[in-house]
Order: structure tokens, then sequence, then C-alpha cells
């Protein structure tokens, strides 16, 4: 699961990787050298400030690493054993849609990966297995407060095996499209955990399923 100390962590610790400070690995990628830094990473609030999507996908440019091996430092500090470089980072664009648009028609295959025309696009690194399929969703209300805000971008894998505890992204057959926690899934029905106290848990027999794709990112 991501978190905010690990986001940063995995961030330290590319840094280090190529001997570098947070400064020096901000300034690399060509970003402001004080983006990285730790009194950057708690707003003058107290709220998580996380880095963007797009310097995450600048820094991974800029020191030859892929997405596989940023996850993989998020949890142990090193690549998990894969081999550096072994998968080529994809820098480019992926499909994104407003989750007003998601619950209209036209925009997705029965299996919920992108289809059809209106889709905008956003800058995000993925390594080439999943660069077809992986594409952003723009939140847009305060129903997935305090979480997830007006604006942030989530960005979802369909097909991706979920499971309980995942944070996941549901389209009904009526159209309905929401961001839950998985709860549980059995072959009748599904159980989702509202990430909004004020917005109420929800059950659906699973034939009232268009289809659930799994979050693997959010941009805050």
């Amino acid at each position: 699961m991501f978190s905010h100390d690990r986001i940063w962590a995995a961030i330290d610790a590319l840094a280090e990787r190529h001997r570098l400070s947070p400064s020096g690995l901000a300034r690399r990628a060509g970003l402001d050298p004080t983006s990285f830094n730790k009194s950057k990473r708690l707003g003058t609030d107290g709220r998580l400030r996380w880095p963007s999507t797009e310097s995450i996908a600048k820094v991974l440019d800029a020191t030859g690493t892929t997405i596989d091996e940023f996850i993989g430092l998020q949890t142990n500090g090193h690549a998990g054993g894969l081999p550096h470089g072994a998968f080529p980072p994809q820098p480019g664009s992926i499909p994104l849609l407003g989750f007003a648009q998601a619950g209209a028609g036209g925009f997705f295959d029965d299996g919920g990966f992108p289809a059809g025309q209106g889709w905008d696009v956003v800058e995000f690194p993925t390594s080439p297995d999943r660069k077809q399929g992986v594409y952003a969703l723009e939140v847009q209300g305060d129903s997935m407060m305090p979480l997830y805000r007006d604006g942030d971008m989530l960005i979802v894998e369909p097909g991706a095996q979920v499971r309980r505890g995942d944070r996941v992204v549901v389209r009904t057959n009526g159209g309905e499209v929401m961001a839950k926690v998985l709860h549980r899934l059995t072959p009748r029905s599904i159980e989702l955990l509202s990430l909004n106290p004020e917005h109420p848990n929800r059950t659906f027999d699973i034939q009232e399923i268009d289809w659930i794709a799994r979050i693997i990112w959010a941009s805050q």
C-alpha cells in the first residue's frame, strides 16, 4: 500500500543510491532544488504534502529508474533484487478522465479499460506491461475527503488482482463511479468502505457491478 512515509522514503533512498542529496536529486530532474526538502513534506497547517506524479516521472526519467524499482524502494530501501535498468522507463502519456465523465457511457470497454473518444492525457511513467491499461481519474468534489481532494488524480490499473484493504474504483451498471476501500468480495457480493466518514459504506450484488479497478497511485 502506498503511504506518505514510504513515498518520501523511496525518494530519499533513490537519492542515496545515486550518491545525491534530496536537493541534488531534484536538481538533476530539473526541479526546484527545495522540492524534496524535509520542510516541504508537511504543509504549514500540518497536512501531509505528497510529491506530484510529474515530479516522480521526472526523477525516474533523470535517473533511469523504473516504476517497479521505485515501488521496491518504498518497502525496503532497494529495488527488491530487480537488476538496475531491467525494464527501460516508459515516460509518456496515459489517458485521463474526470469522475463525472467516467459515469457516462462510451469511455470504457467491458473490462473497464479505456475506450472511445473524449479522454485527455497526463504524464505518468509505467512499466511496459502496464502501459496499455493504466489510466488516471481526476477527483471532482469532496465526497472522497479527507483522503482524496478535488483535483487529485488517481492512477488506476484495471484487470489487476484486488484484495481486501485495497483502494479501488468501482463502476456500477447504473453508471455510478466511486472510490472506496474493498472490504469483502465474494462470488455473490461486494462490500465497500467509504473514504469519507460522512458517506455510507456500500454493498452490492456482484451482478450490479460493471467493473472494479485497483488504485495504484494518487497525486496529491
